[in-house]
């Protein structure tokens, strides 16, 4: 992969480091209420970002942003919290090897909203991947 496909790795890590999340929450939200679990994990997170942010020197003035970057980061913000809530409690209740790719049924409306809004076009071969993830999602719920 060419520099300018710097994005694949990082990608990949992110599926590496959410299939993590969903064994490690499994374990660590047995014997505790799963919003209160969602609570510690974004503690834990506001500190390590903090200091990840901090030790990079990436740090820059909040305030000089635009209104519309606070406005969409903090939409995606409770959308972000919203979603966790949902998926510790269904961790909580359900088979990690059942939440997690219904979870992930976010790739498929991640397209259609990337259509609806950003104006994104994917391929005919890309919606063809995006039908069988679906379709991949629909299995797994249902079996």
């Amino acid at each position: 992969m060419s520099g300018t496909n710097s994005w694949f790795y990082w990608a990949a890590l992110s599926a590496v480091f959410a299939a993590l999340t969903a064994i490690f929450a499994k374990i660590g939200i047995q014997n505790v209420n799963s919003d209160f679990a969602t609570l510690i994990r974004t503690f834990f997170i506001i500190i390590v970002l903090g200091l990840f942010v901090w030790l990079t020197d990436k740090w820059s003035n909040p305030f000089a942003l635009p209104t519309k970057t606070w406005i969409f980061l903090g939409l995606s913000a409770l959308a972000t919290g919203a979603s966790w809530l949902c998926y510790f409690r269904a961790l909580q209740i359900g088979d990690a090897s059942r939440v997690a790719p219904i979870d992930k049924f976010s790739l498929v409306l991640v397209a259609i909203f990337a259509v609806a809004f950003l104006g994104e076009r994917p391929s005919l071969l890309q919606w063809l991947g995006i039908g069988l993830v679906s379709a991949g999602v629909m299995l797994l719920a249902l079996v």
